[in-house]
């Protein structure tokens, strides 16, 4: 059984950053198929990168800024675990 505490733990079962990620970005978008995250690791960093269409960047972005600062606050959260500074990218992809 998943609780709260070991949903996003991949050592558990349960999601990596990146799949969360994921996860929220096609729930908001028009192109779900268009959406392409990926992960960036160092020693005490991590960048996820967020690739989606041209046409659900605003989507994603939201009314000032609001939907991408709101998955920057989960990115945050989850990676406070991990003790890894993460940056979330919003990237347009063709």
């Amino acid at each position: 059984m998943r609780t709260s505490s070991n949903l996003i733990r991949p050592d558990n079962g349960g999601f990596s950053i990146k799949e969360v990620v994921e996860i929220i970005a096609r729930a908001l978008v028009d192109q779900p198929e268009a959406v392409f995250v990926s992960e960036i690791s160092s020693a005490h960093s991590l960048i996820v990168e967020l690739k989606v269409a041209k046409e659900d960047l605003g989507k994603i972005i939201g009314k000032q800024g609001r939907n991408a600062g709101a998955i920057r606050t989960i990115v945050n959260a989850v990676s406070a675990r991990t003790r890894k500074h993460t940056v979330l990218e919003i990237i347009e992809y063709p």
